[in-house]
């Protein structure tokens, strides 16, 4: 399986994915601290966050998937969403909570 196989596989097989520095628990990074906290706020439950330090062919390709070049990055449904600035501007506005919404992850509530 080459690694875009395998992230092909991670984001359509998972409903939310976060390509970030560090774990959810331990962030290594404030972009990837910014971006989970967000997650957190819009009622994320369930999340495959992929550690992009522990495999240099994941933190490689994903950029080369996206054709975005940082991390943190943010899939809903296989959809790439962007990275945490963006996420930030979609949550101010209300997008992102609607979108996950859309998707069927948080509660309509």
């Amino acid at each position: 399986m080459s690694i875009e196989d395998v992230i092909r596989d991670q984001v359509t097989s998972n409903d939310v994915v976060l390509y970030m520095k560090g774990s959810p628990q331990f962030p290594q990074c404030g972009f990837s601290s910014a971006a989970v906290q967000i997650l957190k706020a819009c009622g994320v439950k369930e999340v495959l966050a992929v550690n992009v330090l522990a495999d240099n062919d994941i933190r490689q390709g994903i950029k080369e998937y996206s054709s975005w070049p940082t991390i943190p990055q943010l899939y809903i449904k296989g959809e790439f969403v962007g990275g945490s600035d963006i996420m930030r501007e979609m949550y101010d506005s209300g997008e992102l909570q609607q979108m996950l919404k859309d998707a069927g992850v948080v509660d309509a509530a």
